[in-house]
């Protein structure tokens, strides 16, 4: 049987919203559960704090998933700001640049207990000045495929085409991740930004950011068939 998978919701989404890809995973025979967050959740780490809170939920996730389907490890599907949060998860080095922890409080090491990390839509850096700071602390600690046991697959939709004025939130959105607005992205996180270097990296055409979009998102089911191979793989075969 496939590892278990735990999907990480993207910046102030709930878990609820991932009901429909967690079902497909499942029919797939990939156990599969949502870090069960709420909109309430995510408030204090609004303005570029601390996403400790958010940390220990998903740890509490795992936890409960390799007690119940008895796994040493499990896969992680971080959307959107999910993908970058799940970078420190796995790190060794002290998330503590916001002060409300210290010591081993600060370090998660989830590296030990996970196989692979898969991304969709995740902005891996910014030029935004409340997500830079985060966005820092990662590149700089775990720059590109980081660590070498764990397997990343970084997933880029290709949808809209960031201009002035035809796509005015798509411009505006990639020019404060990536430094332009005139390039690909899913309308929220442009194509440069979602790969990582060392990575298996994925771009797929006309696909956009979020359930709410107006076309195929990332957990669409025709979608989910471009990546869900990296879930069924054994560990090591990528």
């Amino acid at each position: 049987m496939p590892l278990p998978s735990v999907i990480l919701p993207g910046y102030l989404a709930r878990g609820t919203d991932y009901r429909w890809l967690e079902k497909i995973l499942n029919e797939r025979g990939i156990p599969t559960v949502t870090v069960p967050l709420r909109k309430r959740d995510w408030l204090p780490t609004i303005g570029g704090r601390s996403v400790v809170p958010i940390l220990r939920q998903i740890d509490r996730t795992i936890a409960a998933v390799r007690e119940k389907y008895n796994s040493e490890t499990v896969n992680l599907i971080g959307h959107s700001a999910g993908g970058w949060i799940a970078r420190i998860y796995l790190g060794d080095q002290p998330y503590d640049l916001h002060g409300d922890v210290t010591g081993k409080a600060a370090i998660w090491q989830g590296r030990k207990i996970v196989s692979r990390l898969i991304t969709l839509g995740t902005p891996h850096i910014s030029q935004e000045r409340w997500t830079k700071r985060n966005l820092d602390f990662v590149q700089n600690s775990y720059p590109g495929a980081f660590y070498p046991e764990i397997q990343y697959i970084c997933v880029a939709g290709k949808a809209v085409y960031g201009q002035r004025w035809q796509s005015w939130l798509a411009y505006n959105s990639y020019q404060i991740t990536c430094g332009t607005g005139e390039c690909w992205g899913d309308g929220i996180t442009p194509v440069k930004a979602a790969h990582l270097e060392g990575a298996l990296n994925l771009t797929l055409e006309g696909i956009w950011h979020s359930p709410n979009s107006p076309g195929h998102w990332y957990g669409s089911p025709e979608v989910v068939e471009m990546w869900v191979e990296y879930l069924l793989e054994t560990p090591g075969a990528v």
